[in-house]
């Protein structure tokens, strides 16, 4: 399938892509692979940097979420028509405290470089972003831009000036939290420590503003958020989150966050994760099944051979057949999508896959799927300026703001 790209800078690229228009002269809907090859298509939450180090395991190649979970490589980007998105630094929570976030640091600076080394090895083929307006001159060198984001800010919670040294690096994008809570905040499925924000998380905000990155609350508790979006001087983003209007999960965002977000300039990126979209039982039988595979093959915790990976896939299989679980469909993921567009409009609503980092749903399994969330968007009555701004402006307009802020506060230091 071939690629697009294209010179336009990123605000040209929203303001001038034309629609398609009958000879009548009356509007029509746009042809769904022309719009999505016309727009900028950015997922904002990659965890794919977990495989890089995965030995054997090239992105340039082309691989088999069934054989061996993979969900995002080189050739099934092109063939979904992804021209980029931001690279998960993702740090699982550790023991709070100095040790644990020590720990984290070290683990955090390895996978930068190996995003780093990534993209400078496969340099015809990639480029680091580190601005906004970088996605549009990577496209014109035909190559896939590469932004970086932390996932968990405990790397940096033991001495918030690694913020900058994680920014030097290329970090754009970074959340404070994860599935537990961290030094800097509470998470969304944790026991509230902080009421929100610690002392340091607020400091965190404020540096965030500083440099430039994009604050991520994805993941982090309703008061968090609430916290987020009130000192944020930047709009913030949900890089991979749901709408609990429609599926009520600790993991989604009410309807009154969601308009806080939009109104302070944020941005959802509607999450493809089947547990967040609907109900899934424990089923115990399956969960002793899946324990005994894993010490079948001398598994522990995510590390694994390719051998080892590939036999869990296949023995999992056999499980999911014997006790499946329901699994989120298409029709699941765009009632949360479209939910959040007729609540914030266009302006404020994304995409993120959570390919390879948990995400994947029936017709969504990898980034092979993304042309359908384009054909039914336009099929619900979105244009291509709208479709434009869903599949990349808006997280790239999020960053370019975040951008401005920082420059700001650089005038006004200099200038006291």
């Amino acid at each position: 399938m071939p690629c697009r790209f294209t010179t336009a800078s990123t605000a040209a690229l929203t303001a001038s892509l034309l629609l398609i228009l009958p000879a009548a002269g009356q509007a029509a809907s746009p042809n769904p692979r022309k719009a999505h090859e016309a727009a900028v298509v950015l997922d904002t939450h990659f965890d794919t940097p977990a495989n890089l180090s995965r030995p054997g395991w090239s992105i340039l190649n082309r691989h088999d979420t069934l054989l061996d979970d993979s969900q995002v490589d080189l050739p099934r980007m092109i063939e979904g028509g992804v021209d980029g998105g931001f690279f998960v630094i993702f740090t699982a929570q550790g023991p709070r405290g100095a040790a644990g976030n020590a720990a984290a640091r070290d683990h955090a600076l390895v996978r930068t470089s190996q995003i780093r080394e990534m993209v400078a090895r496969h340099n015809p083929e990639f480029e680091l972003a580190l601005e906004a307006d970088d996605a549009a001159s990577i496209l014109a060198r035909k190559k896939r831009f590469v932004f970086m984001s932390m996932e968990n800010g405990s790397p940096v919670a033991g001495d918030l000036s690694l913020m900058k040294t994680f920014h030097d690096l290329g970090v754009r994008m970074i959340g404070p939290v994860h599935f537990r809570n961290s030094d800097l905040a509470d998470s969304s499925t944790d026991t509230p420590l902080w009421g929100g924000l610690s002392p340091l998380g607020r400091a965190f905000v404020a540096e965030a503003n500083r440099l430039g990155m994009v604050i991520d609350a994805s993941h982090a508790s309703d008061e968090a958020l609430d916290q987020m979006i009130a000192l944020s001087e930047a709009p913030i983003i949900l890089s991979h989150s749901g709408c609990k209007d429609i599926f009520d999960h600790p993991r989604n965002v009410d309807d009154a966050r969601l308009k806080a977000l939009a109104t302070k300039g944020g941005v959802i990126q509607i999450n493809a994760f089947s547990a967040y979209m609907v109900a899934t039982p424990r089923i115990p039988e399956r969960e002793v099944a899946l324990a005994e595979l894993a010490k079948s093959l001398g598994i522990e915790g995510r590390d694994m051979t390719e051998a080892q990976r590939r036999a869990f896939a296949k023995g999992r299989q056999e499980i999911n057949n014997r006790w499946p679980l329901p699994r989120a469909n298409m029709d699941d993921f765009m009632k949360h999508m479209l939910h959040a567009l007729a609540l914030l409009g266009p302006d404020h609503v994304g995409v993120s896959g959570d390919f390879d980092g948990g995400g994947g749903i029936e017709g969504l399994e990898d980034v092979t799927g993304f042309p359908e969330i384009t054909r039914r968007l336009i099929a619900a009555g979105y244009s291509q300026a709208d479709i434009n701004k869903i599949w990349g402006g808006n997280a790239l307009r999020v960053l370019k703001e975040a951008e401005t802020v920082r420059d700001r506060l650089k005038i006004g230091r200099a200038d006291g």
